[in-house]
């Protein structure tokens, strides 16, 4: 009695083989796009909602003129990967109630990669304001026109700021504001991006105060970036008493 071979042919050897070459490669190519969009966004800093922490200075000298400084740490994420450092420091002169004027020069070195080490960028700015500041009703108005010449290592540019806000208290101690701000340039595109931002301060004492809030930045080329900030300035007044 003949014993029936019950082995695979080489033909069907030959076609499962190459089934399962085909499983696998499928698997593989799902892996390496599974692991690239991944990758892309954890690379993509607008995927990341970023935090700017943020310092504020007045020193009043006397009845026209104060000593602003400020300094801004700005990451593209909660406490990590510093996108950019900004310090800035000025004289304000008060002309009246309403019209004020400032000049400064602010630093700023800017790591323009996310999440990838190097590609420090250094720039140097002059800075010159012109502020309208009155009330309506409990509203605040501030108008504030800025013209920004800007160095870096090989190049120079320009371009101008009009920023309007608003502000209302809430409480004694707590109040709410919101403000828009376009930049314009003055080589290339003329449109160069727009800030929208929106939070609360609450006034600890007369020198402390403390700042919450969310900030938009709207790029000319469809970037957008989400940002929190979390801010602490303070106000001294150095006028001997009579």
């Amino acid at each position: 009695m003949k014993h029936q071979n019950f082995n695979k042919s080489p033909t069907l050897v030959g076609d499962f083989n190459l089934f399962k070459d085909y499983k696998m490669k499928k698997l593989l190519i799902a892996i390496t796009l599974l692991l690239t969009i991944q990758s892309f966004a954890q690379s993509n800093p607008e995927d990341k909602l970023g935090v700017w922490y943020a310092y504020g200075g007045s020193h009043k000298v006397s009845e026209k003129f104060t000593l602003k400084t400020q300094a801004q740490f700005r990451f593209f994420d909660v406490a990590n990967d510093l996108q950019q450092l900004m310090l800035r420091a000025g004289v304000n002169y008060k002309f009246n109630n309403t019209f004020s004027g400032y000049f400064g020069y602010a630093y700023f070195n800017t790591d323009a990669t996310f999440d990838v080490i190097g590609g420090d960028a250094r720039e140097h700015r002059i800075v010159e304001d012109l502020n309208i500041n009155y009330k309506h009703a409990e509203f605040g108005f501030a108008h504030r026109i800025r013209l920004e010449h800007r160095f870096f290592t090989n190049d120079t540019r320009h371009w101008i700021r009009y920023q309007l806000g608003i502000n209302h208290p809430l409480s004694e101690k707590l109040s709410a504001y919101i403000y828009d701000e376009v930049f314009f340039n003055f080589q290339g595109d003329t449109y160069s991006q727009n800030w929208f931002g929106i939070g609360v301060k609450h006034k600890l004492s007369d020198m402390v105060k403390l700042q919450l809030g969310y900030h938009n930045i709207s790029l000319n080329g469809g970037a957008n970036f989400n940002r929190l900030i979390a801010g602490i300035s303070i106000s001294t007044n150095h006028i001997k008493k009579k």
